[in-house]
């Protein structure tokens, strides 16, 4: 019997002269389908290519609660001068699922069993598959990122959630989503004003200052709403921060030994003076300051509004009024009332859906979509892709630089991140704002062919990423023009910057797209690099003075703290 044939591979190249069939993936096609929902315009291939459908979902795994957030985004290609990009102009949000309590099997261990099956339970009701999948984040924060497993557990729910699902954590990234998630950054927008969104959880608070819509900075520290949980009268969960704050208040307890809501009152009220005076002092004590887990921001001045999200800032919205026996319901309750009063400096804004930030965040703003002149030489070696590390060197194009200055630049730019072109797969990303002149573009392919000359010669292949509408030149260049046999990967229409680490799905069809996942891979360390290290782990305050600084090494001219204050 003759051996069984197995069907031919399915590539993109079956499409480009419109081959657009009505057929089945196998396994190794390079490339997926835009699901568009039908009606008139599903045979207008103009309108295809134009609008693009991505099922996303959102994974928040927190100090507290466990959500899962999928949505239907609707991206449609913006043309300007010399920019062709996807941009959101749609966002519907198709299954959401209740928010259960993130199990814990002790201390130091978060139940991965019982972590699945709530994940497995919003797939079945949402009626979702893994493979239905485009994009999305699953995102551990707060106490979640601090237990031992934590990295296992972004590891196997990333897998079970679908393939192209990033595994993401970390205090600046959960700061950034929960204001988009929000409506904090849009609001911000509308009123082209400044905006500090303060999203407060079970363990952890992140802030972020939005101005006219773009995110300033993000911070985090070490204030929740469940750092101790009572169930009867007796304490059933004591954090090491939160015996730090009872012992402040001058409240004594102990894990099975007794606490009264009064207690409760009076530890949640010492908390809220701390965060109040984070919000409202231009210069922190030392027993604040050393609360931060990020390093501490400044400039809180001429904020328009402050939106309050999280699990605790439900309390303080006025969404939730129920008692779970922890300190949140304590703490946005007092919160609540300050910023009624106008104690924070600032009117409280509502907030779209509190508790659901983060989530919503992460299913709904996590993606970008490259533009449709790209070059991608191989797809089915080069997507999809996971956890490429994105360089940004800086020069600017539009000055005319010379190949040599460019080719300068990125060497530079690899030296500073201790990388060598030769043996590390990065992303290079570049803004390109100018003229798209050939000189201009050829000065670009001659720099990168010079810095990457020995990633060349091992025939490795090159990733470039460029926010201007040239990705199809720069590489008809680098092939025709300059004879490079490499594979090829330049895709245009993406913003990106140093620090971010992306994930690539398949090419999208009839559309020629690339989803694009922008996230953070915060778990011991942080990727993003010495400028945005977190602190795991909560010091408390010695009485001895220290220096914080900012992203960019510099002490802070704010915020700087004082022994000598007092909250």
């Amino acid at each position: 019997m003759p051996e069984e044939q197995k069907p031919a591979r399915h590539t993109v190249d079956d499409h480009m002269f419109g081959d657009f069939y009505t057929h089945d993936h196998h396994g190794d096609a390079d490339h997926e389908h835009d699901d568009i929902d039908p009606g008139p315009l599903e045979d207008n291939p103009i309108w295809l290519r134009d609008n693009v459908a991505l099922t996303s979902v959102g994974i928040d795994i927190g100090s507290s609660g466990t959500q899962v957030i999928f949505s239907t985004i609707h991206l449609q290609r913006k043309a300007d001068s010399h920019a062709s990009r996807y941009v959101i102009v749609d966002r519907q949000t198709a299954y959401a699922s209740p928010v259960r309590f993130t199990p814990f099997l002790n201390q130091n261990e978060i139940d991965a069993a019982a972590l699945g099956q709530i994940i497995d339970d919003a797939y079945a009701q949402a009626a979702i598959l893994p493979r239905d999948i485009d994009t999305g984040v699953v995102i551990l924060t707060g106490e979640a990122l601090r237990r031992d497993n934590a990295e296992a557990i972004a590891s196997v729910v990333s897998a079970k959630g679908g393939d192209f699902l990033t595994a993401t954590a970390g205090n600046h990234m959960e700061a950034m989503l929960a204001a988009y998630g929000s409506g904090a950054a849009k609001e911000s927008f509308n009123r082209q004003g400044r905006i500090l969104n303060v999203d407060i959880g079970g363990g952890t608070t992140k802030l972020a200052l939005v101005n006219r819509g773009e995110i300033i900075w993000t911070a985090a520290l070490h204030i929740g709403g469940r750092l101790i949980a009572a169930e009867g009268g007796k304490v059933t969960r004591l954090e090491a921060t939160g015996g730090y704050f009872a012992q402040q208040a001058g409240v004594t307890i102990a894990r099975g030994g007794p606490i009264d809501a009064d207690q409760m009152r009076q530890i949640a009220a010492y908390m809220a003076d701390l965060l109040t005076a984070v919000i409202t002092k231009p210069d922190l004590p030392e027993k604040v300051s050393a609360l931060f887990l990020t390093d501490i921001p400044s400039d809180f001045a001429n904020l328009a509004g402050i939106v309050f999200s999280g699990g605790v800032g439900a309390y303080v919205s006025g969404q939730e009024d129920q008692d779970f026996g922890d300190l949140g319901f304590h703490l946005g309750a007092i919160l609540r009332e300050r910023a009624l009063e106008g104690e924070l400096g600032a009117p409280m804004l509502d907030a779209g859906s509190a508790i659901r930030a983060t989530a919503l965040g992460a299913s709904e703003y996590s993606v970008q979509l490259s533009g449709q002149t790209s070059t991608v030489t191989a797809p089915g070696r080069s997507l999809p892709r996971r956890s490429l590390q994105v360089l940004k060197p800086g020069i600017d194009l539009a000055e005319n630089p010379s190949s040599e200055d460019i080719a300068t630049a990125i060497l530079s730019h690899y030296e500073a991140f201790d990388l060598d072109p030769a043996h590390h797969e990065v992303v290079l990303a570049f803004e390109f704002q100018a003229v798209p002149e050939y000189a201009r573009i050829r000065a670009l392919a001659d720099g990168l062919i010079a810095a990457l000359a020995g990633r060349i010669m091992g025939g490795h292949g090159l990733y470039v990423m460029i926010d201007g509408d040239i990705a199809q030149t720069l590489g008809g260049i680098l092939r025709e023009d300059l004879g490079i046999e490499n594979d090829l990967l330049v895709l245009d229409g993406i913003s990106l910057r140093d620090f971010d680490y992306i994930d690539l799905g398949k090419i999208r069809l009839p559309s020629f797209t690339v989803p694009v996942t922008v996230k953070s891979l915060l778990f011991s360390d942080d990727p993003r690099g010495r400028r945005r290290q977190d602190r795991i782990n909560f010091v408390p305050p010695s009485g001895a003075g220290h220096h914080h600084h900012n992203d960019h090494g510099h002490p802070h001219p704010h915020h700087g703290g004082s022994d000598a204050d007092n909250v």
